[in-house]
């Protein structure tokens, strides 16, 4: 079984580290295109242009699903990834977690990139899973591109900005953004009340990886017995390359470097 992903940058690697804990057998293709990075404050065509040619890069290694591990793809450029690679290839698309998020009640903070943030698209999302709900929409400028360089300043200053804006009162974050689920901790800190209960955060990468398990009919749990582990293939602007050395100083990035192949 092989299973590839596509994002601008790093932001893929929390799907991709669920996945591995899904099926440590499954190999994996992690397609990306981190110089044209970052892929908000571009157009919905541009976006949807770069994000063609990584799922195309992917799709050479002839995966049995890709997973658009990307909002900011998700939202513009999921019609035109089918358009092209379905049925043949099943595509898997990223939505940040309002509806789980919303189960729980409120109030709640949707942390995203700024094209994200009021966009139609997540606008939609609101309006269908958390009728009825207090939302805040929270803008994080700068946050993504930060996560990708691991600016740990940036990181602090962009965390610290989002959570400024984030009403003391929220009980809930959903992390919009395939990169900030690279620095939850961290985000939960800022956002975390002394006297308040526990902030919960909704990630979408697991429910994302079991979702692609699902549309090719495959077990979302390993084999009973030892497992011989998958492989990784780094395709970085269409060429084949080794695991980033930014994605190491993350928890899921390590989680992925020991099947990682050596590659010229």
């Amino acid at each position: 079984m092989k299973i590839a992903l596509m994002d601008s940058g790093i932001g893929l690697l929390p799907t991709a580290a669920a996945m591995r804990r899904l099926r440590p057998d499954a190999d994996l293709v992690l397609s990306s295109d981190p110089a044209t990075m970052p892929w908000g404050p571009r157009t919905p065509e541009n976006v949807t242009e770069l994000a063609l040619g990584c799922a195309r890069a992917a799709a050479a290694h002839r995966p049995d699903a890709l997973i658009v591990a990307c909002n900011t793809a998700s939202v513009h450029s999921l019609p035109a990834l089918r358009a092209e690679l379905e049925p043949g290839l099943p595509i898997v698309g990223t939505v940040p977690a309002i509806k789980p998020a919303a189960a729980g009640g409120g109030p709640i903070a949707i942390w995203a990139t700024p094209a994200t943030t009021g966009s139609r698209y997540q606008r939609g999302l609101i309006r269908d899973f958390a009728d009825g709900v207090e939302v805040t929409e929270v803008p994080c400028p700068g946050l993504a591109d930060a996560v990708q360089h691991a600016d740990d300043e940036g990181i602090d200053a962009a965390v610290a900005a989002a959570a400024a804006r984030t009403p003391r009162d929220v009980t809930t974050v959903v992390l919009g953004c395939t990169h900030y689920e690279l620095v939850a901790d961290r985000i939960r800190t800022a956002v975390q009340r002394p006297d308040a209960p526990p902030i919960v955060l909704h990630g979408s990468a697991g429910a994302v990886a079991a979702q692609a398990l699902r549309r090719i009919g495959a077990d979302p749990f390993p084999p009973d017995g030892p497992v011989a582990p998958g492989g990784l293939t780094v395709i970085l602007s269409g060429d084949e390359a080794t695991l980033p050395e930014v994605a190491l100083t993350y928890a899921e990035g390590v989680l992925l470097a020991p099947v990682a192949p050596t590659r010229a």
